[in-house]
Order: C-alpha cells, then sequence, then structure tokens
C-alpha cells in the first residue's frame, strides 16, 4: 500500500499559519474545507490509506486553546467526518472510475508529548504516571473508533510504556490499530528500547494489531528498522519517514538537507526490505507520495515477473 504525506506541510503552502500550539488540530475548526483538500489531493497522488488531521487534537489540548470539553470532543470527531467526507468525493470524482483501491481511514492518535508541544515526542520522558496517559488517550481514542475510522494510528510512538497502554485501549474497545514509533537510530526508538524487542512482544497477545512499523523517523535509519522488525513479528509492516530534512525543536522548524537520495529511491528500498506500506511523514508533499506509488507499482511488476 501507499500511505500519504504530511497533513501539515501541505496545509502551510495551502496558507496557513501553523506556529499554534494545537499545530495542524487548529484548521480542523478555522479552516475544515482546507483539511479535506489535504486530503484529496494526496488520494489523487496514490494514497491507499490516509492518515486523520487529528495528531495534536487532544482534549486537553484544545481546552487550554479555549474550548469547551464538548467543542474539543466535536473537533475531534470531526477529523474523521473530514476524512471520509473528502473519500467519498475524490471517489465520486476520480476514484471509482480509475480502478483504484477505497482508501482506508486511519485516525491519527499521536503521542502525550505532542500535546505538550515541545519536543518531548521525539524523547519520551514525560514524568507522569501509567494512570493519566491512559487517561489522556483513551477519550479521543474512542471518539475517533466510534466517528467511523477504519483503524485507529497510534503514531510517533517514542516510548514502549506508552505504546503498551495505547494497545491495551484499543483492545479494550475492539478497534483495529497500528502502532508506529519514532526512532533515534536503526536500531532503537526514541527512549531507548531496541525495536526488535519492540516487535517481538507485540507480535503476540494483541489480537486486533494490524501493523507495526515507524515514522517521522530520518529515511536512512527504516531499512535498517524494517529488518529488525520483519525478523521478530510476522505483522505487516508500515513505515513513512520524513523527507530527510532535520526537526529543530527549539526553533520549531524544519531544516533542510542537502545530498540525500530520492525519496522514490528510499521507497523502493524499503518494499524490497520488506515493508507493506509506504508513506510519508515530516516535510513530505504530494511529489514524495507520487514517487512512492511509482516505487510501489515497479516493485510490484518486479516481483509478478519473478
Amino acid at each position: 500500500m501507499v500511505i500519504d504525506g504530511s497533513m501539515s506541510t501541505l496545509l502551510e503552502e495551502l496558507g496557513l499559519n501553523l506556529n499554534h500550539s494545537l499545530w495542524t488540530a487548529l484548521a480542523l475548526y478555522e479552516h475544515p474545507e482546507l483539511v479535506k483538500e489535504v486530503h484529496k489531493r494526496y488520494f489523487s497522488s496514490g494514497a491507499d490509506c490516509g492518515i486523520t488531521c487529528s495528531y495534536q487534537a487532544t482534549i486537553p489540548g484544545l481546552i487550554s486553546a479555549g474550548f469547551s470539553e464538548e467543542q474539543a470532543e466535536q473537533i475531534i470527531e470531526s477529523s474523521v467526518k473530514l476524512f471520509l467526507e473528502a473519500r467519498d468525493e475524490w471517489w465520486e470524482e476520480e476514484g471509482k472510475d480509475s480502478g483504484r483501491e477505497w482508501p482506508l481511514c486511519l485516525a491519527a492518535c499521536g503521542p502525550y508529548g505532542a500535546f505538550l508541544a515541545d519536543g518531548s515526542e521525539y524523547r519520551g520522558d514525560y514524568g507522569i504516571s501509567d494512570d493519566e496517559l491512559r487517561k489522556f488517550h483513551y477519550r479521543r481514542a474512542e471518539i475517533l473508533w466510534k466517528a467511523g475510522a477504519d483503524l485507529l494510528l497510534f503514531e510517533t510512538m517514542p516510548s514502549f510504556g506508552e505504546v503498551r497502554i495505547c494497545a491495551e485501549i484499543a483492545e479494550e474497545l475492539g478497534a483495529d490499530y497500528w502502532i508506529s514509533f519514532s526512532c533515534r537510530d536503526g536500531l532503537c526508538i526514541n527512549e531507548g528500547d531496541r525495536i526488535a524487542d519492540c516487535a517481538r512482544e507485540l507480535s503476540s497477545g494483541y489480537p486486533h494489531l494490524r501493523m507495526i512499523g515507524v515514522n517521522c523517523t530520518k529515511p536512512e535509519y527504516i531499512e535498517s528498522l524494517i529488518r529488525e522488525i520483519k525478523a521478530n513479528t510476522d505483522l505487516p509492516i508500515a513505515v513513512y519517514p520524513n523527507s530527510g530534512d532535520e526537526y529543530d525543536p527549539s526553533r520549531k522548524c524544519w531544516c533542510k538537507r542537502a545530498g540525500d537520495i530520492p525519496f522514490g529511491d528510499y521507497a523502493k528500498i524499503y518494499y524490497e526490505a520488506g515493508a507493506t506500506a509506504v508513506g510519508g511523514c515530516c516535510t513530505t508533499v504530494e511529489s514524495h507520495i507520487r514517487e512512492v506509488t511509482t516505487a510501489r507499482d515497479m516493485f510490484l511488476l518486479k516481483i509478478k515477473r519473478k
């Protein structure tokens, strides 16, 4: 499959200023039409599954920004509704006559660190209890699942302890879900656990877990991480790294990095290493997803010829 690309980068290209504690979540309230436009652009670029604009849409975060609890829940729910509307519109306008697959709706549940908006989603050192983490994640996951998402996507997870809590919530809800880690190198997730150990533990006892993978990570680390996961679980593997730019949490911006290989070449490597689904995270746009789509098609053609 092909996963979509960055919500934030395309929203910025459409003219939004995302320098706010709510980041992309503010667009759900102020510019829902642009959120739909981003989804449709990625479908047109080849995405078979897309991620809702709910990564940083949390009840405490929205309340801190001045919304009531009821409004916060409605805004979170709207992320799925907007996706479903965009999917329906794209399908009628283009999808059903193109031979494409019906895109999956992945409801984004970011880590606790995304709510803090201080870069700790790349560290995992929150300093709060498991009960607090569970309370933070449960209601949002419940809202997104009941709104009609195909799967819950617990993404950019830096901590295996947080992943266990999220997995328990999804199993309790009876929701199908993916787990996606953020990683600091080709072997370890950001908090330090080896991804091989995480994959091994998740490979049994979690009947609703449908995919495991990596996102918001340097593209050069992904091949090694795929191989580490593949050696320790039979679960399908999803990867959607950053474009190669590097994030500066102190300045809250992405910095260009010279000399990287084309994103489509990376995608080809990922499929050959064993990934089932490939897409893009921060600073990826439509052109990156078109490159992934081409790489996927070439990979499938190569398999067919064998």
